[in-house]
């Protein structure tokens, strides 16, 4: 696949040996690919969010995990040592439930009688499955999406939910350029998402890429905007979402939200079935990281803080599932009550399996 960047990319790829990947740390001032053949820099590049998203997390553990099975295709103990770095993949990161769920996936795929040789190839050829399917998926969700936004209003977003945090082309944003693309949306305003600026470095980067109408505002200034009449929709992201609908997404979404919901504008979830956990009844149980301060007092590696203050840089929040509208899946829209909308949107993943 080509590194060059157009409106139509995927944030990661296999290259046959190991992936190929752009380095989102860097964005949008420098466009870097990174090429990693060993599954620990995969893992540390989760964490240090060279690559994010909870879809693309995903589909990067998955090429972890075979870069592992090849890795140690010749081992004696061939099994246990998959096992034990799939278990490092999967704790790369705690609150998307992608990965845990993409990890799960490769490793249930394996074949009981298959020598290691041929496991490791079955693998690679899994997780090129996953990022194929996640980007089909993300683009039947668009469609969905696309069908509930007003005819003629701007659309606002929060965090990047785009082609870089996915397999390819987005939740939130692949429904933001479906109903673009059928001039159903007027304007996109995109928040900063502070303190990693994922908004700002990451959205406004491909929204300018896609051609599409955007504006860029502080996370501060959403409210008002709202109570102006200059957003007729909102639609987010998700890293997991819980069984009773419950929605964990970056940090601030529970704000926007609760401003929506008393400014009377629709707030949409899109994200793939992936990213539902229906083992978690609510919110309340989904693991929340705590990201490093550095990131709280320090842009572009310049510190912006007094020496001595506290840091508190929780990377997520969860909004009740009180305040949206409705969820937007690959396979269909959830509504209130959400346990059963969603009971009946996972179970079409079962039918179609």
């Amino acid at each position: 696949m080509s590194k060059t960047i157009t409106s139509e990319f995927r944030p990661i790829f296999w290259t046959g040996a190991g992936v190929s990947l752009i380095d989102q740390t860097r964005l949008p001032q420098e466009e870097i690919w990174l090429d990693y053949s060993d599954y620990r820099d995969v893992i540390r590049a989760i964490k240090d969010m060279e690559i994010r998203g909870a879809p693309a997390i995903g589909v990067a553990g998955a090429y972890a995990v075979a870069m592992a099975a090849s890795e140690f295709a010749n081992e004696a103990d061939f099994k246990g040592s998959l096992e034990a770095a799939s278990q490092e993949i999967r704790n790369a990161r705690p609150t998307g439930a992608n990965l845990a769920w993409a990890v799960d996936r490769m490793m249930a795929s394996i074949q009981p009688s298959a020598v290691p040789g041929e496991t490791a190839n079955a693998l690679s050829s899994e997780a090129c499955r996953i990022q194929d399917e996640d980007e089909a998926a993300n683009r039947r969700m668009g469609r969905f999406g696309a069908d509930l936004l007003p005819q003629g209003g701007a659309v606002m977003t929060h965090c990047n939910a785009g082609a870089l945090a996915t397999g390819g082309f987005g939740t939130a944003i692949g429904v933001i350029r479906t109903a673009w693309d059928d001039a159903k949306v007027s304007h996109v305003y995109t928040n900063e998402t502070r303190p990693f600026l994922q908004g700002a470095r990451l959205t406004a980067w491909e929204l300018v890429k896609a051609g599409i109408d955007a504006t860029l505002l502080p996370d501060s200034a959403a409210g008002q905007l709202m109570r102006r009449g200059k957003v007729q929709a909102i639609v987010v992201g998700a890293d997991r979402i819980a069984a009773n609908g419950d929605v964990a997404n970056k940090i601030g979404t529970y704000s926007l939200a609760v401003l929506a919901k008393e400014n009377e504008v629709p707030f949409y979830v899109a994200a793939p079935t992936s990213t539902v956990d229906m083992q978690l009844a609510t919110g309340d149980a989904i693991p929340i990281e705590e990201r490093p301060a550095e990131e709280v007092t320090h842009i572009a590696g310049r510190q912006i803080t007094p020496d001595g203050i506290g840091i508190l840089n929780t990377a997520f929040d969860v909004t009740p599932n009180r305040y949206v509208t409705a969820i937007i899946t690959e396979n269909g829209v959830a509504r209130h009550p959400y346990e059963d909308g969603l009971k009946q949107i996972m179970k079409r993943n079962v039918d179609q399996s």
